[in-house]
């Protein structure tokens, strides 16, 4: 396992992070039992991932509490809670009182009395103010009480291609840590957010480096569709009946690719990957570590989609 200091925390962590949530949730959305999910957390561990992220919405706290029971200071727990309801639009956003209550329910599952990393959890743009208000002295209590060690920030990678959010956020100097979408199709957090996490010395999560669009020939071209509809695609240079097939004759697959290219992209710290599978995991955590893409394959990428802010690739 490689590792690397994450900006300004000081933290040592793994290239490879275990994400937690996702489609699979560590196999809690295909019928894994607790058990089994608790295995994959500490299989990761075994392979020297020692960055964990999960969050309240995705159900896998406590999983993640009994897998690292005896290895707590060995493992670096990145969780998050988020502003408002998910489940009820009309409720109002959450008090500062109430993230804490969150903070302290996320600490019990987890089964410790701190997390390295605590996030806000999928902020959009026209939240920042008042997370700013409201929000962010209670959590800078929590961190003077020892609760919290860094205060993170997750955006909305979905609703918000082109990261509006946090091109905002970052320069604040309030948020140690933030988690961006970055993957192939659409590298656009290189230009728009990464350039100025590096500047404020900021640690980056990279999340949607594999999702649908780049696991599936279906999300594929319905990606490919989107960026096309939006003006940012040129379909005549691709092959139409194997579009990414250009990435397989240097690498073990699109997938393979994928992960690589979000691993050695400059200010990425950690890349997520997540399954609920301990043999997809190994092949997942392998392409990680392996070497950067040949600088003809990223030129083609760059090519093709450096312009790209339209999809997440979800």
């Amino acid at each position: 396992m490689h590792y690397k200091i994450l900006g300004r925390t000081g933290l040592n962590v793994s290239v490879a992070g275990l994400g937690c949530g996702g489609h699979s949730r560590l196999g809690q959305t295909y019928g894994n039992t607790l058990a089994q999910s608790a295995d994959v957390v500490r299989a990761a561990l075994d392979l020297g991932i020692n960055f964990i992220d999960t969050a309240a919405a995705y159900g896998t706290e406590k999983i993640v509490g009994e897998a690292v029971r005896g290895r707590r200071d060995k493992v670096i727990i990145s969780t998050k809670t988020g502003i408002a309801s998910w489940t009820d639009p009309n409720a109002g956003p959450f008090t500062g009182a109430q993230v804490l209550e969150h903070l302290d329910k996320s600490l019990s599952r987890l089964g410790t009395d701190y997390v390295d990393v605590y996030n806000l959890h999928g902020i959009v743009a026209a939240q920042l103010d008042y997370v700013g208000a409201e929000i962010v002295p209670a959590l800078l209590r929590a961190r003077e009480q020892g609760k919290i060690l860094f205060l993170g920030i997750t955006e909305h990678f979905g609703a918000d291609t082109d990261h509006r959010m946090l091109s905002a956020a970052v320069p604040s100097g309030v948020w140690d840590v933030v988690m961006v979408g970055f993957n192939l199709l659409n590298p656009s957090a290189r230009r728009n957010v990464l350039r100025l996490t590096q500047a404020h010395g900021v640690g980056v999560q990279n999340m949607f480096a594999v999702r649908r669009a780049l696991s599936s020939p279906e999300g594929l071209k319905e990606a490919l569709d989107t960026i096309e509809k939006a003006g940012q695609l040129d379909r005549s240079k691709l092959d139409a009946t194997d579009p990414l097939g250009f990435l397989k004759t240097d690498t073990d697959g699109i997938v393979d690719a994928a992960y690589r290219f979000c691993r050695h992209e400059p200010g990425i710290h950690i890349v997520l990957t997540g399954t609920g599978k301990i043999e997809h995991l190994k092949e997942n955590v392998a392409s990680i570590n392996r070497g950067a893409l040949a600088s003809k394959t990223l030129a083609k990428l760059e090519e093709l989609f450096g312009q790209v802010d339209s999809v997440s690739g979800n």
